[in-house]
């Protein structure tokens, strides 16, 4: 087997890394943040394409990724996905958004909230984060994966191959001044009964409404070049008061806590093999919705399994 060092413990760093443990590979994931302090853990999340580029190759990503968080909803309760019907949302006419080709089968919605005019409803998967990124971990470590916290000034030298999964890091440990934060605050409210999701994402800032088991996730912003992560209450204020409009029963429902994280936008997202190093970050606002397509890809990058390297902990001594 081959030593592949995974570097990032979001959503795409450990699709990849069970991906690489399937197909054989020794792996060890190494992060300064752990799973659970993460964008993805910020995320809502839904499975839709959002602010990730080019449309061709984010779409065959997409797709496979739909697949595959489909069959988890199947197998597997504790996952943390189910596929969960909701409407997205516009102020004027549209038409099919550009993902709808071999994507989820989209109804046109005529009940439409005041204000709205166009619509389509859609069963998609919806990702309860700290539930399904304690479930890849898992599955991380029951494949024989380590996941380790490392803060690290410059990508692992000492592997057969290093993948670089670090999202907005990579302005550091690659060298890569394209990548830029895109700021995301959400308001997480009690769960009130919801069971459907909503999405306007027309206006300047991104509104939606996806519920989970115990919570519901309110959004959002969409705020370029922002690296803050202190949440604004003015911010939140807005945020709900939009989300009102999509979902009436926000406006009594008791706010649980606030986050931000930072998305990592690029002009396209890089997944490509440099040397021993392979690079798959700048996902923007669509890491869970490309996570397994990428991770897919990853794999073919790194190859069949070879001689493996001494493990992590000799090479550390």
């Amino acid at each position: 087997m081959s030593r592949v060092i995974v570097v990032g413990a979001g959503v795409v760093g450990l699709s990849a890394a069970v991906r690489l443990l399937e197909d054989g590979h020794r792996v060890d994931v190494v992060a300064r943040d752990l799973p659970l302090e993460t964008t993805s853990a910020v995320a809502g999340a839904i499975w839709y394409p959002y602010l990730a580029f080019p449309r061709t190759r984010v779409g065959d990503w997409g797709r496979t990724t739909y697949a595959v968080l489909d069959a988890i909803a199947d197998t597997d309760p504790d996952a943390g996905v189910v596929l969960r019907e909701g409407t997205e949302v516009f102020r004027a006419p549209t038409p099919d958004p550009w993902w709808a080709d071999g994507g989820p089968a989209l109804a046109r919605e005529t009940a439409l909230p005041d204000g709205y005019v166009d619509g389509w409803t859609f069963r998609t998967p919806l990702v309860e984060m700290p539930v399904y990124l304690r479930w890849l971990a898992g599955r991380v470590e029951a494949l024989g994966g380590t996941i380790t916290r490392m803060n690290l000034s410059a990508l692992p030298s000492s592997a057969d191959v290093v993948v670089n999964c670090t999202g907005i890091g990579a302005r550091l440990l690659a060298s890569d001044r394209t990548v830029v934060p895109n700021r995301g605050q959400v308001v997480v409210v009690e769960q009130f009964g919801l069971d459907r999701w909503w999405l306007d994402a027309s206006g300047d800032d991104p509104t939606y409404v996806l519920p989970r088991s115990h919570d519901v996730v309110v959004g959002g912003t969409d705020l370029e070049g922002e690296w803050s992560r202190t949440p604004s209450p003015e911010v939140a204020a807005g945020i709900l008061a939009r989300a009102a409009r999509l979902v009436p029963g926000l406006r009594d429902a008791r706010v649980l806590r606030h986050k931000v994280g930072l998305r990592p936008l690029r002009p396209a997202v890089r997944v490509e093999r440099v040397g021993d190093v392979v690079h798959c970050y700048g996902h923007g606002g669509a890491g869970v919705t490309l996570s397994w397509g990428c991770a897919d890809e990853v794999a073919r990058l790194v190859g069949a399994p070879g001689p493996v390297s001494p493990p992590l902990e000799a090479r550390r001594a």
